[in-house]
């Protein structure tokens, strides 16, 4: 029976070479993740909007009865006689009662949740909680991107101001005798002027306002309730945040610094109607964002709708977390 070797006979070249204090640890974390940056459930929630405006343009491209249909450069959509389908008619009951009115159905779902989320106050109470105030600043934020981008900044809105940046200009379409005189044409700057006289926009880049306002009002309400959906679920808030001291910390270890405003509010549950009729309002901002993408605007016009939208959701709800002085005003939802 031959003898157990002992370690000493293993080859050293077997072995590897010998550990030594000195060595790095192989277990060393890596750094941790950027404050500005979304989590995973963040990036897959945001991809699906891009996603959705490629899948839309496929489509548009892809099928032969919208892409034989004629289609107005002008208006960028298709005739109503040539429509290829339901909702590629601009006058479809979910534009002119939804789209066209898309910011009060967000401004309904997000006070509805404000109001019957017990994570922000007692729930049905009109009570002003601190939660609450920074929602409320939140939703102040957007609605006031939104405003400068579609409504107006100054005067005329962005959208408009680009617009004439880019070379376009309004074009008189009704009268013959109008037509000839384009000099009176151009002083019309808006949008809403130019068609209260008959006019069209033409010429210039228009972003394409109901991809930014879909974007941006689901946007609004997918931030807002995210957190208590993960709570809901028992699933862990990846969101990360800077603290005053420079240090990157997970938003769980903020959170155990801070008071509780109630002993009410120590167990963040879900009130289902606010949840559901924000989902709801999602949903359908989702559906009316894929017809947009499918039936309107040109690829370049839908692009720089969703860039823009993005653009005013990460100042609002990704900037503040490695700001502090900014996160102490906006706060953050659910913490």
């Amino acid at each position: 029976m031959s003898a157990r070797r002992r370690p000493a006979d293993i080859p050293s070249d077997l072995n590897g070479p010998p550990l030594t204090t000195t060595m790095p640890a192989s277990s060393t974390p890596p750094s941790p993740r950027s404050p500005f940056l979304p989590t995973r459930l963040e990036a897959l929630l945001i991809s699906i909007y891009p996603l959705t405006l490629f899948l839309g343009s496929v489509f548009s491209t892809l099928s032969a009865t919208t892409r034989s249909a004629p289609y107005s450069a002008s208006s960028q959509s298709h005739p109503p006689e040539f429509a290829p389908s339901y909702f590629a008619k601009k006058k479809n009951i979910f534009n002119v009662y939804f789209v066209k009115v898309g910011w009060f159905w967000t401004t309904l779902a997000f006070v509805v949740f404000v109001l019957t989320n017990p994570g922000l106050g007692v729930p049905l109470r009109p009570y002003v909680t601190r939660r609450r105030v920074a929602a409320s600043l939140r939703y102040a934020a957007v609605t006031a991107w939104w405003t400068v981008i579609t409504q107006w900044f100054f005067g005329p809105p962005l959208i408009d101001r680009g617009f004439r940046f880019t070379g376009g200009q309004c074009e008189m379409l009704r009268d013959a005798a109008a037509r000839e005189d384009m000099s009176d044409a151009r002083e019309y700057f808006t949008a809403a002027a130019c068609k209260a006289v008959g006019g069209q926009w033409k010429g210039g880049h228009d972003i394409s306002g109901h991809v930014f306002l879909l974007i941006m009002g689901s946007g609004l309400l997918w931030f807002e309730i995210l957190p208590a959906l993960t709570r809901a679920e028992g699933l862990r808030d990846g969101r990360r945040v800077l603290l005053s001291d420079g240090k990157v910390a997970s938003v769980a270890v903020e959170k155990q610094a801070e008071k509780k405003e109630a002993a009410n509010q120590t167990q963040e549950q879900v009130t289902a109607a606010g949840v559901k009729i924000a989902l709801g309002v999602a949903a359908l901002m989702w559906w009316m964002l894929l017809m947009t993408a499918a039936f309107f605007h040109t690829w370049f016009e839908k692009f720089t709708g969703l860039l823009v939208a993005f653009a005013g959701l990460w100042v609002v709800y990704f900037l503040p977390r490695g700001v502090p002085a900014l996160r102490a005003v906006l706060g953050m939802p659910g913490v």
